[in-house]
């Protein structure tokens, strides 16, 4: 399960408070899906996306997904799953979705 590190700058190139960073992030993940961290090999905090709290909820779609008669997920179907969770926890990013899945 892929850990998320996310460091932001604002329109003048400063680094983003923490503040400002939770201000990016939904009130449902803030301080619990994501927290600010030091980052393990940079002496920066970084907003961290807890592997824990997200594989849980990626083991879910997909299990629901199976229930629904998808006999698999395939490696690249799990990253744009995972990216448009990663929507829910980040909605003020843009993302591409360059294929769909139907789940």
């Amino acid at each position: 399960t892929p850990r998320v590190w996310l460091f932001g700058y604002d329109e003048q190139g400063k680094p983003l408070t923490t503040r400002q960073i939770y201000e990016d992030i939904s009130e449902d993940h803030a301080k619990k899906t994501v927290t600010i961290d030091p980052h393990p090999h940079l002496a920066v905090q970084h907003a961290s996306i807890h592997p824990c709290k997200h594989a849980h909820v990626m083991k879910k779609i997909i299990e629901r997904a199976v229930e629904g008669g998808r006999r698999e997920i395939r490696v690249d179907q799990y990253l744009v799953i995972f990216l448009k969770f990663m929507s829910s926890v980040l909605p003020t990013i843009e993302y591409d979705y360059t294929m769909s899945t139907d789940i």
